[in-house]
């Protein structure tokens, strides 16, 4: 790997600050004490800022020579709402609140790169640094977006990128096209009549029908949606009834919706849709039927990501920048893509051997009490931003 020394060099202090945020975790939408510590972090370094964009995101302004030629570099900034189970020192001081998903290193690796592009301004143009809130649920890049963030600082294209554990550090995993999915959810209220049990002729009972449902749904995927079209629909929560002897009145079932296009999520809502009503209509019961669209499927530009697979290979190696089997996890990352060109990208976060005595016996992945952010990923992921964001704005620009 060809990274840059005095990023290198500078990689324990920026460890330090990742490590004060990761004690200090803040939800979506509440990331003031985050944003302090990076607008004074970036202040310090002479880099302009302005705060408030998606209401807590602060954006630093790089600027070097003439060129009216811009790129945009993202990290996403909040935590998410889990009680923490690592003891060692820099864990959570908030309890139901943690940096489980390695926003804390995120940060981390954009402020490093930030410095050095600063001190050394190896490009013509400007790089804008995007420090986004609310990326767990909150949709802070659309937040953004509708604050006009590509107005206010019109770059050319936007990048980012995710810890990924269980891939070695010095890895990168790419591919065009979806490399997560939408994310979506649903709730189906089924109103029956209640009854006592014992006499259900005299009632509807909605829980045969929630039933029916749940395994009808299923068909959707098997029957209707075409099968080199991924989609998955997960039931996740049924809630009915208070006594043993009572039929209720109702019943609830939730879930979400996860697929890699907008053709194939159309054919899902609308067949579920149907299904829940003429499943309830054939039992006598009425039918509550809502769908809610959160995050739509993260779809990378093809001659973006090649510009990302050609920079990053000459950076850690050809052998280093593999290719990446989309999830059917969701990232706000998708709205930005869908308003400006640009790639989304997976970094290696090792495989769990770097946490310090005191962590949870649980494995260091996404979204897990015991999962902490690789610092050994911090100048790696550094020396990424800065070549990007170099090598971007010295290319000729596309006529």
């Amino acid at each position: 790997m060809n990274l840059i020394e005095p990023i290198l060099a500078d990689a324990a202090a920026i460890a330090a600050i990742r490590r004060d945020i990761h004690a200090h975790p803040e939800l979506c939408f509440e990331e003031q004490r985050t944003a302090d510590v990076i607008a004074k972090a970036l202040t310090d370094w002479g880099i302009p800022i302005h705060r408030g964009m998606g209401k807590t995101g602060v954006v630093g302004i790089v600027k070097n020579g003439t060129s009216a030629r811009a790129v945009g570099l993202r990290a996403d900034i909040d935590a998410l709402p889990m009680t923490e189970h690592n003891h060692f020192a820099h864990a959570s001081q908030h309890p139901g609140k943690m940096h489980a998903c390695g926003h804390d290193g995120h940060t981390a690796m954009l402020l490093a790169a930030a410095k050095h592009l600063a001190k050394h301004r190896n490009f013509d143009g400007t790089v804008y640094l995007v420090f986004q809130p609310a990326e767990e649920g909150g949709g802070g890049a659309r937040e953004m977006i509708k604050d006009g963030i590509f107005e206010r600082f019109p770059m050319e294209a936007i990048f980012g990128a995710h810890n990924w554990p269980g891939m070695p550090v010095g890895t990168v995993g790419v591919n065009p096209g979806a490399m997560l999915a939408s994310s979506n959810e649903f709730r189906v209220v089924i109103t029956g009549k209640g009854s006592h049990a014992a006499l259900p002729h005299l009632g509807i009972d909605p829980v045969p029908v929630a039933c029916q449902m749940v395994m009808a749904l299923q068909t959707i995927i098997t029957r209707n949606r075409k099968p080199i079209d991924p989609g998955v629909i997960s039931v996740t929560m049924v809630h009915a009834g208070e006594a043993t002897n009572v039929v209720p009145d109702s019943a609830e079932i939730r879930g979400t919706v996860r697929t890699f296009s907008f053709e194939t999520l159309d054919l899902i809502e609308a067949r579920m849709k149907q299904v829940a009503e003429h499943t309830c209509a054939a039992f006598g019961a009425q039918c509550e039927f809502e769908f809610t669209r959160n995050y739509p499927p993260t779809v990378n530009h093809a001659s973006e990501t090649e510009f990302v697979r050609r920079v990053l290979s000459g950076v850690l190696g050809p052998d280093r920048v593999v290719s990446f089997e989309p999830t059917m996890g969701a990232e706000d990352f998708s709205f930005f893509l869908q308003a400006k060109a640009g790639c989304y990208f997976a970094l290696g976060n090792g495989d769990g051997g770097h946490r310090e005595g005191g962590h949870g016996m649980g494995p260091c992945m996404l979204h897990n009490p015991s999962y902490d952010f690789n610092d050994e990923l911090i100048p790696v992921g550094a020396t990424v931003w800065v070549r990007l964001a170099e090598e971007w704005l010295n290319t000729p620009a596309k006529l």
